[in-house]
């Protein structure tokens, strides 16, 4: 693809997501000339854009995590585990340990949200090592085959964390349980108190308190959301920039990805365990 169509041009390619939305004309794709700009197309009309790439691979990175963890599940046995049971273990018991050394209050939901958290972002963060060329060619060809599309004009980006609105939704599923247990735990009232007597406990500093947590409060999400996306994003840009070397992208392919199995998981790690501490503080009544 790269020697068929400008650097610039393939880059952007790589870039940009696979998008539906409906409008009065029906539902719109965003494939062949006519709908380059499909985002404008449904922004003008008023509707909704869905990037259906990032739908489809993080709903189905999220239905394999919970398939294979079943699956261990049902088939564990007590006494000598084979290997995919011994990792499966090895993982939940790592979560384990960090929720219970982390999280101060009682919640039953706390170690399964972690767990989810931690292994779905990972998943989604993983597929960043697949060649940057190897899925989209492949679902550039087969819609060729099945709708006679110019396989040119067909986008897919098979890293669900590289979208802000994957990384935004998430943040955001996260900062609504903060909000959720802030106010259960603490009352409507402990949580306003918290918000207007906090740094300073003197009723004159009110305002001030107020603005000053507020803003903490609200960047809770955004700085998950940003961190988890800028990392990923940035990382699956050098390998689209590797890839337009052709066949000398290989010496320069191999140690970027041992490099960034590290930052994958690491990624991960972080969202996950400020999940736990952001909870943790929800559940602290001052």
């Amino acid at each position: 693809m790269a020697s068929e169509i400008t650097t610039q041009e393939y880059i952007l390619h790589h870039l940009t997501n696979a998008t539906m939305c409906v409008t009065d004309d029906g539902v719109k794709f965003s494939h062949g000339e006519e709908l380059h700009n499909v985002a404008e197309v449904c922004a003008e009309a008023g509707f909704w854009v869905w990037n259906i790439d990032t739908m489809a691979w993080s709903i189905g990175l999220g239905i394999l995590f919970l398939w294979l963890f079943r699956k261990v599940a049902k088939s564990a046995t007590s006494g000598v585990p084979g290997k995919t049971q011994a990792f499966i273990e090895l993982v939940v018991e790592f979560v384990n340990d960090n929720v219970r050394d982390t999280f101060h209050g009682k919640n039953n939901l706390i170690a399964p949200l972690s767990l989810t958290i931690f292994v779905w972002v990972f998943l989604m963060n993983l597929m960043d090592l697949v060649p940057v060329d190897f899925l989209p060619t492949a679902a550039g060809q087969i819609a060729n085959a099945a709708t006679g599309v110019d396989p040119h004009h067909v986008y897919m980006k098979v890293v669900p964390t590289t979208d802000l609105n994957m990384t935004l939704a998430l943040a955001l599923g996260v900062f609504f349980l903060i909000l959720f247990y802030s106010i259960k735990v603490k009352g409507v009232g402990g949580f306003m108190k918290e918000l207007t007597f906090q740094p300073f406990n003197h009723w004159a500093f009110i305002p001030v308190n107020f603005i000053l947590e507020s803003v903490t409060l609200l960047a809770r999400p955004f700085s998950l959301a940003l961190r988890l996306f800028g990392n990923l994003y940035a990382g699956e840009l050098i390998f689209i920039l590797i890839a337009t070397l052709g066949v000398w992208q290989l010496p320069l392919y191999f140690p970027w990805a041992v490099f960034h199995i590290l930052v994958i998981v690491l990624q991960a790690f972080i969202f996950m365990m400020l999940t736990i501490v952001y909870l943790s503080l929800a559940h602290e009544d001052h």
